[in-house]
């Protein structure tokens, strides 16, 4: 029992010998740094231990306003086998320097849940990321809107530190950014996601020269609303009036031409409100709107001027010499026209039946027979000037209204390819 009681003592001493366990924290990092929030050598200069050497700053954005830089704070490094492997710390914005960068497009003010830390690790990167709300400028061009592409660029730049002090350098290349923008893209609404360009700039300003990393975000329209609710009626529309050449009725095709013309009006109101102020080029759907409401309202004009020939028919048959047989009508016009026809006849007649007492009665017939066809001879002529001034006016009319019908669908086809045409040219 003793033996066995002095082994044991002998192992609980070879334990007290093992060293205890190492500890670190990441203020111990921060201690052997000397950074500290009132240690001036660490944020009111760029750091590098040589003002020669230019800080590479690695710029990245990523659609959704987060914006993404790191750099190389040469001032900072440790080993992590002297501090239990760390070899990362996160540390307050303020401690640290960081570079002025800016969007040269910001229209307002950059809102959004800024992130208020740094990372940085035991070989002097540092890491920054912020989450903005960038509202910019971008110049439109609506030309062939609704089916238009768009391009916004959003540049950054140093504000205060030349391409000597400060290096921008694109994290990612176009097709890297397209890639990560596209998977980050859950909803598009009415625009589509095409591509973003990555491109290195630089410019001049009194004597010193800036670098500018240049994002250019292609965004094409989604048509398919704008097409249902505007272009497709104006369409029908279009077919309507086309198909009231064939209503019978003049004053009933009349009153359905200014119907749809009324119709395209209230559709041109729509119009102002969707389409910008202004614009360097005429939108193609304006030149859509204003051609096909000329065409209405030339067909409009088109119905009153064959309205107006087919009244001037009218009023040429109203004007015709009545017929012998319609001396029996019950009116009391009529009765007066055909006596004011008779008179003369009998006058005629008496007169030479007195001045020539000696003649028989076949001579008298004779004479009586030649008065009536001279009569009605008269009435014949004055009868076909008549039927062919109306003839005239109605052929006109039906010829005019043709001829502008074929003219019509021709140009209205040949308009409308060309127009979708242009629309569908990149």
């Amino acid at each position: 029992m003793t033996s066995t009681s002095v082994v044991v003592t002998q192992i609980a001493t070879d334990d007290d010998l093992v060293l205890p366990k190492q500890v670190c924290s990441k203020q111990d990092v921060l201690e052997y740094l000397n950074l500290t929030r009132d240690n001036e050598k660490f944020t009111t200069c760029r750091p590098v231990l040589d003002w020669r050497h230019p800080t590479i700053v690695y710029f990245d954005i990523y659609l959704y306003g987060i914006l993404s830089m790191s750099w190389n704070n040469e001032r900072i490094s440790w080993d992590p086998k002297d501090f239990c492997g760390i070899k990362s710390v996160i540390l307050p914005k303020e401690m640290l320097w960081k570079p002025d960068l800016y969007v040269l497009e910001t229209a307002e003010k950059e809102d959004g849940p800024l992130n208020p830390y740094l990372y940085i690790t035991h070989d002097g990167n540092v890491m920054m990321e912020d989450d903005h709300k960038i509202v910019s400028t971008c110049t439109m061009n609506v030309h062939k809107f609704p089916f238009d592409t768009q391009t916004c660029h959003i540049t950054v730049s140093s504000i205060n530190y030349s391409d000597k002090e400060i290096k921008l350098v694109p994290a990612s290349n176009s097709s890297k950014a397209t890639q990560v923008a596209r998977e980050s893209i859950l909803t598009q609404g009415e625009w589509e996601f095409l591509n973003i360009s990555v491109s290195l700039q630089n410019e001049s300003y009194e004597g010193q020269t800036f670098d500018r990393i240049k994002y250019t975000i292609s965004v094409r329209r989604m048509p398919l609303m704008h097409f249902i609710n505007f272009q497709l009626p104006i369409l029908f529309f279009l077919v309507l009036d086309l198909a009231s050449f064939f209503i019978p009725d003049r004053g009933e095709k009349l009153c359905f031409k200014v119907t749809v013309l009324l119709g395209i009006s209230v559709l041109l109101l729509i119009l102002n409100d969707i389409l910008p102020s202004k614009s360097h080029r005429c939108p193609l759907i304006a030149v859509y709107v204003v051609v096909i409401f000329s065409f209405m309202l030339l067909s409009l004009l088109e119905t009153v001027l064959v309205i107006y020939l087919i009244n001037m028919n009218s009023e040429q048959d109203a004007k015709g010499v009545q017929r012998p047989e319609d001396h029996n009508s019950d009116t009391d016009d009529r009765k007066r026209d055909s006596n004011g026809v008779e008179a003369p006849l009998e006058s005629l007649m008496l007169k030479e039946i007195y001045s020539k007492e000696k003649m028989n009665d076949v001579q008298l017939l004779q004479l009586i027979l030649e008065e009536l066809q001279t009569i009605r001879q008269t009435l014949v002529r004055d009868t076909l000037k008549a039927k062919t001034a109306q003839i005239y006016w109605l052929g006109m009319a039906k010829r005019i209204n043709r001829v502008f019908f074929v003219v019509y669908l021709i140009s209205v086809s040949l308009f409308l390819v060309f127009i979708f045409r242009e629309w569908k040219v990149e």
